[in-house]
């Protein structure tokens, strides 16, 4: 055995130094979250003979410390979107998908997952996963109620609603609290565990992969009990080992705009990009790397939303209704040392209580050039831009960023302003959006685009469907990682023998 020591993501084993396989599968999954556990039930199911390296101690992965809220609809609605009246265009769900990735949109993966994903709906259901015939109405980040439909992005926002028909998507599992992520993957893990074909080993380091002389994936070599092993993969590994939020120096390298003063990776201690490094080693290309979610989580309670969000120059930039990752998407774009949230004392409220974004109160104002005075703004300029917004709100209609009608309200002193600055105590969580490139099913692609040989990816160590933080919407991640898991799970099980 080599020292460990010298193992590592970016150098892979040569198949030629291989003395002894100490293990041997059909396939080899790194890592047990929502993607991995699909992709080694479907991969079961399929036929193969599977094992999963895990890191920890148990299964979970950031799955398990999510909502676990899961974005699906099209085809007419799941049963739960036809059970609340609503019927879901498939081409409505593309289009809103496509918006939200903008320039860096793969159709080709958009449009699969929306076609399938009724079917991707039952296959939960299926596994046990339970979902109510309910909606939940408020405007929310997530529901702490067993409600399961609830709208969880910008689907009814500008400009997003001008072109697809607004539809609720996001699916919340039947269980109260911020408790979706843990049942989910209780769910997969039973499933795992019920399958004879698959074969857990916990507290297993995945190290690096080993490959033939023609660049096909052969196995993988993994850490167990402090000694190195190497697995022979007969059709295929699979990495679905997160993304790289925990990796400080990967994020300078390729994604600094996530470096944001007081943002906070969220993720499990894995997700340190090691599966993307290991891909990248033998050949795969790495795609969308500067990209991530990154939010300002400004409601509840609802009412924030008839604020404004303004700059240092006392200007609004953005449509307060949209989703709060687009809220943080749009922050962090602007020239400014300071940004605000504008709101009445009424819409406060119990903001201190319910509110999970923290952001100090950084003026009061009886008068609004109280407000401007104690903020620092130049003489009038915060006035004027109350002044055509409440104009607007009168009127119904927001000129100049196309706030939805329902949240028009004027602001009326007496007033309060948050201090939304990056850095200056408001809650910034972030998670890495970038990967290995792959095919819809799976497979890891090249800078060619063509197939890496015995390889696949999947959640958030592939790109997925989602792509950015102005389009994302809660549940993209769990739908992505449990759909992208099934059919690279099943994928690798069908794939030839080497």
């Amino acid at each position: 055995m080599s020292d460990s020591a010298k193992t590592n993501p970016a150098h892979p084993r040569k198949l030629r130094d291989i003395t002894q396989w100490d293990r041997e599968t059909d396939v080899v999954i790194v890592g047990l979250g929502g993607a991995g556990g699909c992709a080694a039930i479907e991969a079961a199911d399929a036929g193969a003979e599977v094992i999963v390296f895990e890191l920890a101690s148990a299964g979970g992965g950031s799955t398990a410390m999510s909502s676990a809220e899961i974005y699906m609809g099209g085809n007419g609605g799941t049963r739960v979107q036809q059970a609340c009246g609503f019927n879901d265009s498939t081409e409505d769900m593309v289009t809103y998908m496509m918006m939200c990735a903008g320039p860096q949109a793969d159709e080709a993966k958009i449009r699969n997952y929306c076609e399938r994903s009724s079917e991707h709906f039952q296959w939960l259901v299926d596994i046990g996963v339970p979902f109510k015939d309910s909606f939940h109405e408020e405007r929310a980040i997530m529901c702490l109620t067993d409600d399961c439909l609830l709208y969880t992005g910008s689907e009814k926002a500008y400009p997003f609603a001008q072109h697809a028909k607004p539809c609720p998507r996001g699916h919340n599992l039947q269980v109260e609290g911020d408790n979706g992520g843990p049942l989910f993957m209780k769910i997969v893990q039973e499933n795992v565990d019920k399958r004879d074909a698959i074969t857990v080993e916990y507290e297993t380091r995945a190290l690096t992969l080993i490959i033939d002389e023609d660049g096909v994936v052969a196995g993988l070599v993994v850490r167990q009990d402090l000694k190195e092993l190497n697995v022979r993969a007969r059709r295929g590994v699979i990495l679905c080992a997160g993304g790289f939020a925990m990796n400080e120096e990967m994020l300078r390298k390729y994604a600094p705009m996530l470096t944001v003063p007081g943002g906070l990776p969220i993720g499990n201690p894995g997700d340190t990009g090691s599966g993307i490094l290991m891909g990248m080693a033998v050949g795969g290309a790495a795609i969308n790397m500067h990209e991530g979610f990154i939010s300002l989580p400004y409601y509840p309670p609802a009412n924030m939303t008839r604020g404004i969000v303004i700059n240092d120059k006392g200007q609004r930039f953005i449509n307060e209704d949209v989703y709060h990752g687009r809220l943080g998407a749009f922050v962090l774009r602007q020239q400014a040392e300071r940004i605000y949230f504008i709101v009445t004392v009424e819409q406060y409220g119990d903001y201190e209580k319910v509110s999970y974004l923290g952001a100090p109160v950084a003026a009061t104002g009886e008068t609004v050039a109280e407000l401007e005075e104690e903020l620092g703004l130049h003489e009038g300029i915060l006035q004027h831009s109350l002044a055509v917004y409440n104009g607007d709100c009168e009127r119904g209609q927001d000129s100049l960023y196309h706030k939805a009608a329902e949240w028009l309200t004027p602001l009326e002193p007496p007033l309060v302003a948050l201090d939304i600055t990056p850095g200056r105590g408001a809650f910034i969580p972030f998670f890495t959006l970038g990967g290995l490139d792959t095919k819809p099913t799976g497979e890891v692609l090249n800078t060619q685009g063509e197939i890496v040989p015995g390889l696949f990816a999947a959640g958030r160590t592939a790109c997925g469907v989602v792509r950015r933080a102005e389009g994302y919407s809660s549940g993209m991640s769990v739908g992505d990682a449990s759909f992208s898991g099934r059919l690279a799970g099943r994928q690798a099980a069908e794939a030839q023998v080497h």
